[in-house]
Order: structure tokens, then sequence, then C-alpha cells
């Protein structure tokens, strides 16, 4: 518990369930078919791109062969894709006369690692000064939603309970089945690669805001990380926004996709805000139930039998996502997403993104230049 000299963090609440979205975007090479660590040359063409209130629309990643797309503060799923596509619209014309396309998967199917150029930024310096070998085989995307909280004491009760729908969201997005030019077997490779940094993986279930301050006091005077941001969960708070932030999918290869798994978050995280307001206590199960969740949607992704209770029952995750879909119809409806969330249906129909890409990949037989090829046409779609 935060006691006698623990700082509070203050959480600047949201008065609303807003959203905001982060998209990491890929650069590849239009005749290769690599990456391209021309980042620096695409955000010369863009210049200062800025929304209506200011918010910056893309920002620098880690790699020179990224661009994240980044949206300002919505109310609906259809406004923030929507703004994210008109981004998008904007980096693709840059990037065009470059010799570059856009990409967006979990991970590129033959890019090495060692052929990328980081980013310098004393933040990024310090990253991989710490984390070596690690920090440097971070040559993953993910997307990132951030919903509006409106009290800190809400906030992991929410997050707690999310832990069930996790394996729902990581084996629908997952896009990241090969790695440095080989099928690695799992459905989401970047999820297991990215939890190998030292702030990285599940959350702790904390019981209240004050544990949480407990911590973050404790990983700051040790020298873990030296502010929250440094923290990166796969689902965390984020104080500065007022925000829960999912951090759990993959990166996303189509607006239809991207816009079926926001409003699913969106969704999830609306659902368990009402059933806090109303005064009841939600479900949860043990973090090790968690762990095993998330390596069963890692591997097998839709095929993948996960946990779905504290009492150790399983099911089909595709069977328990058709419950889920249909008990949140009625918070779409209010939010304005149904479409965007019956859209979620179509993904296991049509194949998830590491089923499409081996379908790509078998169909040329193993060229993985036809992998890289599906996505780009995907993303322009």
């Amino acid at each position: 518990m935060a006691g006698a000299g623990i700082s509070k963090v203050h959480f600047n609440s949201s008065p609303r369930p807003t959203l905001g979205v982060e998209w990491e975007v890929a650069l590849v090479d239009k005749q290769t078919r690599d990456l391209s660590n021309t980042a620096a040359a695409v955000f010369e063409a863009c210049g200062d791109l800025r929304a209506w209130d200011g918010h910056p629309q893309i920002t620098k990643e880690l790699l020179r062969n990224t661009v994240e797309l980044v949206t300002g503060k919505h109310d609906t799923v259809g406004e923030a894709v929507d703004e994210l596509h008109a981004t998008m619209d904007t980096v693709r014309r840059v990037a065009d006369p470059l010799g570059v396309d856009l990409f967006c998967a979990g991970t590129h199917p033959f890019a090495q690692w060692d052929a990328q150029q980081l980013t310098r930024s004393e933040h990024y310096d310090e990253l991989i000064e710490r984390t070596q070998w690690w920090g440097r085989q971070m040559l993953i995307w993910g997307v990132h939603v951030h919903v509006g909280v409106s009290h800190p004491e809400k906030v992991f009760p929410i997050i707690n309970s999310l832990l069930l729908s996790y394996p729902h969201l990581l084996a629908l997005s997952a896009s990241s089945p090969m790695w440095a030019g080989v099928d690695t077997g799992y459905a989401s490779n970047r999820a297991l690669m990215f939890q190998q940094l030292p702030t990285a993986g599940l959350p702790f279930q904390f019981e209240n805001w004050a544990q949480f301050e407990g911590f973050a006091h404790d990983q700051m005077k040790t020298g873990v990380f030296e502010q929250i941001g440094g923290m990166h969960w796969d689902i965390r708070p984020a104080p500065k926004w007022g925000t829960i932030e999912v951090r759990v999918c993959d990166g996303t290869p189509s607006r239809a996709e991207l816009s079926a798994i926001v409003a699913l978050i969106h969704c999830l995280i609306v659902d368990l805000d009402r059933r806090v307001e109303s005064g009841e206590t939600l479900p949860t199960i043990p973090p090790w139930h968690v762990q095993e969740n998330k390596w069963r949607a890692a591997r097998y992704g839709l095929d993948a039998i996960i946990i779905t209770d504290a009492a150790s029952n399983e099911r089909l995750v595709t069977d328990d996502l058709t419950d889920l879909l249909n008990r949140l119809e009625p918070t779409a409806k209010s939010l304005g997403c149904e479409t965007e969330l019956a859209m979620v249906a179509d993904i296991p129909k049509r194949g998830a993104s590491y089923q499409r890409q081996r379908r790509a990949a078998a169909a040329a037989q193993g060229d993985f230049v036809a992998v890289v090829d599906s996505l780009v046409k995907e993303l322009a779609q």
C-alpha cells in the first residue's frame, strides 16, 4: 500500500469513455519488399502533421523503418479510424515517390533485425543500452487503444477483469507467424518477443490505486523506470491521459480489422466500467491462468483452448468470442459502433492475419515476398 513518503500518481480522470488509437506502420521497399529505414525522409516530407486540436498525427518510434499514426480524443470508433486513414493517406502520398509502401503486421516475414537503424533519442538510447540484444530484437509492430476512465479506483478492477478477454484480443489480431525468414509455428511471435523487455508483459493485478502507487514508487526508487510511461505492460493505466491503454494486439493489416478490434476494446472497457459503477464485483482469474491464456493465444491463435474462469473451465476461444460479442451488443449500440463490433465475427470466418499470411506463403511455394505483397495490398484497401 502507498504510505508515508510515497508520492501519489495523479490520474487525469476522463469524464467520458473517450477513445484514442495508436497504429504502428512499417515502411517497405517497393522492389525488394524488405524494410526501408526511410522514416526520417517520410517525416520531413509530411512536415508537422497535426490535427485541428494541435495533436501530432504521426510520431517517431524506436526503429527508423516505422511511422506511428496517432489519433486525438474521439467519442466513436468511426471518428478515430477515419482520422487514422486520413493520416495514412498523407503518409502514403509522401512515401510513394520515395519508393516505399506501407505495411502493417506484428512482424515482417523475412527482415533481419541487425539491418535496422535506430531512432536516436535519449529515451531510446537508454533503452538499448539497458536491454542490449533483446532491445535490438524488437522488430515488431502493434496497435494501442486508449479508453477514458472517470476515476482511478476503477482502473484496476477493470484491468483485472479485462485480462479474461486477453486471449480473444490476441487471437483475433495475431499477425506475426514469421520471423527473420522462418515460420515460427506461433500465431503471434510478437507477443512473446515483446515480453522479454524488463518492464513489458502482463500487468500485476493490484486491488486498488494505492497499491499501484506503491509499485510505481518502488520501480522509480530502484531505477527500473524513471516515469510511468517506461512501464510497457500489455494493458496499463495511462495516468497522463486518464485512460486504460490496451497494448495486447499485433499490428493490424486492414482498416476493417482495425475498426473491429478497436470497437471490441472500447466495448469491453465501457461494459466493465458500467458494471463497476453499478456495484458489481467483476470476475477475475488467477495470474497463472492469465499467463497460460496469453501463451495459448500466441501459439494457437483462433484454435486456442482458453481458461475461462477461476474454476479452471476451458473453452475454444472462438466459441467464447461468440457469446462475448452477443453480450456486448447493447454496449456497442450505446457507443455507436454496432457495425464495427459485428465485424469482429468476420475475422475467424476469413481467417486471422497469421492464417492469411501462411496461405499467401503456401500459394507462392514458400516465398515470403508474396506475404509482404499481400499485406501491402490489404493495407491499401
